[in-house]
């Protein structure tokens, strides 16, 4: 085989690119550096979000690699509840994040419809009380579909959640069950339903192409149940195996002729350009690499935008990580450690990178990237940089390839370039972040 082919092979590790540079360079010898941050005065015009990670889940996803909790009891929820609020009222002090309106708020897991209605409005009350969102553009709400009733619905539409996203994936219950997913296609149809009745500004649907047992018949079959639901937009992501997952032990033979084999990279691709066309032809727009909307008048990804456009964004929760004031950071990755920092009164820090300003511009130059295009004049005003002349030969090697093209202020990304924007990325890394392990 060659290694072209082999590369194609969905193997071990990480294919999506959250940050630069990678998640294995930030140390825990960096933490002064987060800390100064937050105590400096925050950049004019920067936006701010706050992200907050719910850690549990009633099953564990064989393809997940977050720090997630199954075995959790009522109250451990409560202990990590208070953790949360806490750490927030740390941070609601301190000189860079006191004072400041939250443009938008991130609730991610894990699973955090895994909360009851009780605990997420005794939760959300609490916070609030902190660090009111009264007046943020977005307030984004990740959901498991087989975790929702209507009450739980109920209370999230009066506590201001704007954006519900529901992680379908798929809807075949062989699928679903065998990648550890834990809810069943019918609990799909009742909670988009209700969610739909009570009028979320924005519904998301979330589809994974290439499943462990993904085929064409029943990725068509996906795509048409998502359009029959008509949500307000869809995320669709790859499938990939990263370390640390419980595939990542159990599959030792992978793209071999099993029953349960992982498609490729090259008929992952196809898939999603399937999905691509069909929605497009039902109205839909492509947002990103991975998101289309219905209605790119009113249908907006705040939190991905901002992020991608360099915002200030704390992270809270264990093993969360955000960037501040160009300071990376991330939380530390144990329950314990976490639950015992916060009731010492410390923020849970355990590990940092001071991004220099090369490193900021690439960061955002390559999160950008995956829109599909990138505009020479935003960075060259936001960083005083000729990105196609500072990345001249990447930006070369990538048009040589057909993965984009030039425009009048920058480049485009072609279809094919599209559908795998994260593996193209490398090109742009310095060289010592090429190669390495992301995580």
């Amino acid at each position: 085989m060659t290694e072209a082919a082999q590369q194609e092979k969905t193997g071990l590790g990480n294919y999506f690119v959250a940050n630069y540079p990678p998640f294995s360079f930030w140390k825990p010898t960096h933490l002064p550096a987060a800390h100064a941050a937050l105590n400096a005065t925050p950049e004019p015009g920067t936006p701010l979000g706050l992200y907050l990670h719910i850690p549990f889940c009633r099953k564990r996803c064989k393809f997940c690699y977050f720090r997630v909790y199954t075995d959790k009891n009522a109250r451990d929820v409560e202990t990590y509840i208070d953790a949360l609020v806490k750490e927030v009222s740390l941070y609601s002090r301190v000189p860079l994040i006191g004072g400041r309106p939250l443009n938008y708020v991130y609730f991610g897991g894990g699973t955090p419809s895994y909360l009851s209605a009780a605990q997420l409005r005794s939760l959300m009350q609490r916070l609030q009380e902190v660090l009111p969102w009264t007046g943020a553009e977005e307030v984004t709400f990740e959901c498991e579909p087989g975790t929702l009733q209507q009450h739980k619905l109920e209370a999230l539409r009066e506590l201001g959640v704007t954006r519900l996203s529901l992680g379908v994936e798929n809807f075949d219950a062989k699928i679903l069950e065998f990648n550890g997913r834990a809810h069943l296609e019918e609990e799909i149809h009742r909670a988009y339903g209700w969610a739909r009745d009570l009028g979320f500004e924005q519904i998301n649907i979330d589809l994974i192409a290439g499943m462990v047992g993904e085929s064409w018949d029943n990725w068509k079959q996906c795509v048409a149940k998502t359009l029959a639901l008509s949500p307000d937009s869809v995320t669709i992501y790859q499938m990939e195996l990263p370390y640390n997952t419980t595939f990542s032990k159990e599959l030792k033979l992978i793209g071999q002729d099993e029953p349960m084999s992982i498609a490729d990279w090259p008929t992952k691709r196809d898939w999603v350009s399937y999905a691509f066309d069909t929605m497009i032809a039902a109205g839909y727009e492509v947002s990103s690499a991975y998101t289309l909307v219905k209605d790119r008048s009113r249908t907006h990804f705040v939190y991905r935008d901002a992020l991608w456009h360099g915002a200030d964004m704390f992270g809270t929760g264990v093993a969360s990580f955000g960037h501040v004031h160009g300071v990376h950071l991330q939380n530390v990755d144990t329950w314990e450690q976490y639950v015992e920092m916060l009731q010492r009164d410390e923020l849970p820090l355990g590990r940092a990178l001071p991004v220099e300003p090369r490193y900021r511009l690439i960061r955002e130059m390559i999160l950008q990237f995956k829109t599909g295009r990138l505009e020479k004049g935003y960075f060259q005003r936001k960083f005083g940089a000729d990105i196609l002349d500072t990345f001249k030969d990447g930006f070369a090697q990538l048009e040589r390839d057909g993965f984009l093209t030039r425009t009048a202020d920058g480049v485009e990304l072609t279809r094919d370039g599209l559908l795998q924007a994260d593996r193209l990325l490398p090109v742009f890394f310095d060289p010592q972040h090429r190669g390495t392990r992301y995580t």
